[in-house]
């Protein structure tokens, strides 16, 4: 990916709040998400995030001016449509950015025609970006699968198999919903350790798991592999994702084929995605820890190596219900950056994915895996921060946590910041907990 214009830090925009030094959605941003107006039963259309609005790509395509090739592109996307552009691949995508990114530019000849275009982010319904056929959750955080590996195999926390293969399990596409929707406590089956019988009821070991979701763009046909060299073609942008897990149900189930209903109740992520192309200035080297064997030739390149992962820094905020009726604000509970934790890049993921000739389609995800760093305070979820429900985290209103309760709203952030670029964000990926249904 190379930078262009359209990142220019200095280029601003005629929409005033995109120019504010903390805003998520500078013009050098632009992800797509969906959406139509909170509380009306409009059909759902695609918009670009810009500032504290959003570009309606429906209103925009009839009032704007764009050329046949543009308004070609524009023409699913006002319908709702995303999976369009996703399957097209870089070769649209970047025409397109490069069109929007002009037109929303401070001195822009389209800003009369495109300001009524524009719908207040608070005023906004948003649902997932597009319709995810098939979702893949890996196990990339190096340092998350060393701390949960310690706690069950103090001698051996990572298995041989960790240095070679990007380990991964399909997942429920069904469950995935938008940031803002509430999660409902699982029930399962959980065994203590000297339990005779498993019992049944409400998960007692709610987590969540800080993730990136990396959404495939052009797909590939089915018993044809991905090259490594190609697998970037087929990525179309990143979103947060909450991993939601029940700590107690997973240990009991997932032997010998892994999680189940452990992991399938609930999945969130981000509304927004932020494409390839922003992330541009933000390509860091894969930094596999000294003494790990170099990967397979197929899950290798030297360009991999130098720019295949993402400076993307994480946070992990908590609002418990107290809180929320006493007026306090969510507090930051934990940091990582997504450069240092991952094992294996996006590009591997989706090469080792389709190696075996499997089809992947637009719109399928694929789950990073919890994206810890090697402090106590980088920890991904709250089976680390609590060291297993051992220690208790304390809030500053004397609360303590050692998973999430009913009422706590987990929410996860994430931007890129790096001198000589303007920093971008990914919005909020947040979700609410829920009783368990008796």
């Amino acid at each position: 990916m190379t930078v262009d214009g359209t990142h220019d830090p200095a280029l601003r925009s005629w929409v005033v709040s995109a120019n504010e030094a903390d805003t998520d959605f500078p013009i050098q941003n632009l992800p797509f998400g969906r959406l139509r107006r909170a509380g009306s039963s409009d059909a759902w259309r695609i918009g670009v995030a810009i500032g504290d609005q959003v570009l309606d790509l429906h209103a925009a395509l009839a009032q704007g001016q764009w050329s046949a090739e543009l308004a070609a592109l524009l023409q699913p996307l006002a319908r709702g449509e995303l999976k369009s552009l996703m399957a097209a691949g870089a070769s649209a995508r970047r025409p397109l950015r490069a069109a929007l990114s002009d037109a929303l530019r401070a001195g822009s000849s389209q800003r009369d025609a495109l300001a009524a275009c524009l719908l207040p982010q608070a005023q906004c319904e948003l649902t997932l970006p597009c319709a995810i056929g098939d979702y893949t959750d890996f196990y990339t955080g190096i340092h998350h699968a060393t701390a949960v590996g310690k706690m069950f195999r103090p001698d051996n926390p990572l298995l041989p198999n960790y240095d070679w293969v990007p380990i991964g399990y399909h997942g429920r596409s069904s469950s995935i919903v938008p940031s803002g929707n509430a999660i409902r406590r699982p029930n399962g089956q959980a065994k203590g350790p000297s339990a005779s019988a498993p019992v049944f009821g409400p998960s007692e070991r709610l987590d969540y798991e800080v993730e990136l979701g990396f959404l495939i763009g052009p797909g590939n046909e089915l018993g044809t592999p991905i090259p490594i060299a190609q697998a970037e073609g087929h990525l179309f942008g990143v979103t947060l994702f909450n991993d939601w897990s029940a700590r107690d149900i997973q240990p009991w189930e997932y032997q010998p084929l892994g999680p189940f209903l452990s992991k399938n109740f609930g999945t969130t992520i981000s509304p927004w995605v932020v494409t390839l192309e922003a992330l541009a200035p933000f390509r860091a080297p894969l930094q596999r820890p000294a003494g790990r064997p170099d990967p397979l030739p197929y899950l290798h390149s030297e360009n991999n190596r130098a720019h295949g992962a993402f400076d993307i820094q994480l946070e992990t905020w908590l609002q418990t219900a107290a809180m929320r009726e006493e007026g306090a604000a969510a507090v930051r509970i934990a940091t990582s950056s997504a450069a240092e934790a991952g094992f294996w890049t996006a590009a591997q993921l989706i090469a080792h994915h389709a190696c075996g000739g499997c089809n992947l389609q637009p719109g399928d995800l694929l789950g990073s895996g919890t994206l810890s760093g090697p402090a106590p305070e980088q920890a991904g979820s709250m089976l680390e921060l609590s060291a297993g429900g051992k220690k208790a985290i304390r809030l500053p209103n004397g609360e303590e946590r050692t998973f999430l309760r009913d009422g706590d709203t987990l929410t996860l952030r994430a931007y890129c910041e790096r001198a000589g670029a303007r920093r971008i964000g990914f919005g909020e990926c947040s979700g609410t907990v829920l009783p368990a249904v008796s």
